[in-house]
């Protein structure tokens, strides 16, 4: 058996569809008709930072996931049995399984980057080596109710999103042990409760559409399970405010068959990544007897805890659990979240500089606010794509390059 995912946002990148639009002129005018600007301008040249910008960046990726998919048909061979996509991607699932055509998708995710462009104020974070089940706790034992759980990635990469202010105080009880915690760049709390005005304005615009129920089973982020037929209103715009069950979609569809085969239709690698890492916790899984993969609110999954925590040296700390600053980059990779920008060329020029001139163990200090002299335990990398930073000797959070200045050395 076989599924095509498609990814959504977050696995945009400058000159992305450079060689597909000119394949197809005659869906790119369609395009510029639609959306009243060059989308092929947007992907290839990201005038004014557009391409991050996620009423830009929506659209952006709908027509290359879309294009990338009319040039695989031509050669395709093993018709897929199951289409999914990550957020923004299960559109093109639905493109894809014949739900409705190319413009009245283009349409569509234009209005949803809209809204989410113009949501109320909130934050995100994404949550390393930690388990639903042990986030949950925590919001809760420490009155952060004002947070939901957006995106489960994998069992131990969640996002949450909500209260910015919240979403700022958790950091503090979420850096023990091998627990990570990363802010995200956001300007909303993406798929929580906080875009429940913007679900029901989008509900209202889906209701002005026609949709046929798919042709081939989709995979609904809100359900984790197939769509069932006269749902594509209800799915799609519950999805704005509900969380995106990735590893239960994919785990639904191991357990269909041991021979369940994924290929990634779009830009990127990023699912991909993520659905590795997903087959080794599923095989993992099945092997120790917890194959439970529904999560509601009698049924939870059984996810095993991320293991010891009694070291107390930072930087073993570290090390247990990540692995290695390569591992960092990866698990950054696989936050294909709808919040998750790419790494533009600035942040890539300061860590190579950086790396260049500063081993490990370099002397620095932050001029936002006086730590004393600190020393770095990694080199320089790239985190959610666009922030460039460094670890310190004591210290479990990174630290922007641009807040640092070498004590000994001039770079």
């Amino acid at each position: 058996m076989k599924t095509i995912v498609f990814p959504g946002q977050g696995s945009q990148s400058k000159g992305m569809g450079a060689e597909l639009f000119k394949k197809y002129p005659g869906l790119m005018e369609k395009s510029n008709n639609i959306l009243g600007y060059s989308i092929e301008d947007v992907c290839l040249n990201n005038p004014n930072g557009n391409l991050n910008k996620t009423e830009y960046t929506q659209p952006a990726l709908y027509v290359v996931n879309a294009l990338s998919y009319y040039e695989k048909l031509e050669s395709i061979v093993e018709k897929p049995d199951y289409f999914a996509g990550h957020s923004l991607g299960e559109y093109n699932a639905l493109l894809a399984a014949e739900c409705f055509d190319f413009e009245t998708g283009l349409k569509l995710v234009k209005k949803r980057g809209e809204l989410m462009s113009k949501a109320p104020k909130g934050a995100m974070a994404a949550i390393l080596n930690s388990s639903k089940e042990e986030i949950e706790i925590t919001l809760e034992k420490n009155n952060l109710l004002e947070i939901d759980l957006a995106n489960y990635n994998t069992l131990s990469q969640i996002v949450i999103s909500g209260d910015a202010e919240q979403i700022s105080q958790a950091q503090a009880f979420f850096q023990e042990g091998q627990t990570l915690y990363y802010p995200l760049n956001t300007s909303g709390a993406f798929h929580s409760r906080f875009m429940k005005p913007a679900r029901e304005e989008f509900k209202k615009y889906l209701n002005e559409f026609s949709f046929n129920d798919p042709c081939t089973k989709v995979i609904s982020n809100v359900t984790a399970q197939p769509y069932e037929p006269g749902c594509v209103v209800e799915n799609l715009s519950s999805q704005l405010s509900s969380g995106v069950r990735w590893y239960e979609s994919i785990f639904y569809l191991m357990k269909l068959s041991p021979s369940m085969s994924f290929e990634e239709v779009g830009n990127g690698e990023v699912l991909s990544k993520m659905i590795a890492h997903l087959e080794e916790d599923y095989t993992n899984q099945v092997s120790s007897g917890q194959v439970t993969i529904r999560m509601d609110s009698s049924q939870k999954y059984s996810g095993s805890a991320t293991g010891s925590s009694d070291h107390t040296d930072s930087e073993k700390k570290f090390e247990k659990a990540s692995g290695s600053i390569a591992q960092v980059e990866k698990i950054q990779e696989w936050m294909s979240a709808s919040t998750i920008q790419p790494q533009s060329e600035t942040a890539n020029e300061k860590v190579k500089k950086w790396n260049s001139s500063l081993p490990v163990g370099s002397v620095v200090k932050s001029t936002m606010k006086d730590y004393g002299e600190l020393k770095t335990r990694t080199q320089a990398i790239i985190l959610f794509g666009h922030r460039a930073a460094v670890y310190m000797e004591g210290y479990k959070g990174y630290f922007d390059l641009d807040e640092l200045t070498p004590v000994h050395k001039k770079i």
